[in-house]
């Protein structure tokens, strides 16, 4: 997991580093989108989640959330856009999700809590004003910050504090995952590539000469855009349910339908949003 988390962040510093970005702001977003990434990622490692929850108890999700906002603040600072304004609704974003599953640390899943909290995931992640809390560099990774904040209040909030049970997330590959892949891809693009310029809604027009920075937005939109969304699907399927999930195929690997699910943050298409 260290491995991929290093071999990502260096890939895409040297990406930006080529796109021209430099300088102390540049040092700032990338120092603190590591961090991020590197939680997301951490949590994916087997037995991480226990760990932390055994050894600090819910402390764990007030230090995940304390860390959280310092990053940003290094952030603000390092590209010379801190405002109190910014700093205290970033704040508000972590701690109010914490201060709600702290007040419902007692009670079993499907709390009115649980579900306010999910609601305000969902909602800050579609219609906050990423591009005004995360201004450099030109508002271009405003999406991708926001979800890798949610993903980290999701985590402390459901995984530290309410300690939900069968909720997060692993990153894997088993026999047969390429075929599912490979076959949703092709299944999907076979009924939507036909229905969407149909609707107008998409069209062929491929830009060549944007082709050379497709590997690594290939690797941005893998990793980045599903993880509050599918993470937050699993936890409300197990906050409404109270049962355990269980996905079935003839070979023990995930089914078409749950794999991204399975080996979430992963593999699923863009949503459109920027």
């Amino acid at each position: 997991m260290l491995g991929l988390w290093a071999a990502l962040c260096f890939g895409g510093g040297l990406y930006a580093s080529w796109q021209g970005y430099g300088g102390r702001a540049f040092a700032a977003t990338l120092t603190v989108f590591s961090f991020y990434f590197g939680v997301m990622l951490l949590f994916a490692a087997r037995g991480v989640p226990e760990f932390l929850s055994a050894r600090l108890g819910a402390g764990a999700a007030y230090l995940l959330g304390a860390a959280t906002l310092f990053a940003y603040l290094i952030y603000a600072i390092g590209t010379n856009t801190f405002a109190f304004s910014r700093a205290g609704a970033i704040a508000a974003l972590i701690f109010l999700p914490l201060a709600l599953a702290a007040s419902a640390e007692r009670q079993p899943p499907g709390a009115w809590q649980d579900y306010l909290t999910l609601a305000g995931i969902w909602v800050t992640v579609k219609f906050s004003p990423s591009h005004w809390l995360w201004p450099y560099p030109g508002g271009r990774l405003a999406y991708v910050f926001t979800v890798l904040l949610c993903v980290n209040v999701a985590l402390a909030a459901f995984v530290l504090v309410r300690k939900v049970p069968g909720i997060g997330y692993n990153i894997g590959w088993g026999r047969r995952w390429g075929f599912y892949v490979l076959g949703s891809f092709l299944v999907f693009g076979a009924i939507a590539i036909p229905l969407g310029t149909g609707m107008h809604f998409i069209q062929f027009a491929p830009q060549w000469h944007a082709w050379r920075s497709l590997p690594f937005l290939s690797i941005a939109i893998l990793f980045s855009p599903p993880g509050p969304k599918n993470f937050s699907f699993a936890a409300c399927y197990r906050i409404c349910s109270r049962a355990p999930a269980r996905a079935i195929s003839p070979d023990g690997g995930p089914p078409p339908s749950s794999l991204a699910s399975h080996i979430s943050p992963i593999l699923v298409f863009p949503t459109g949003a920027t």
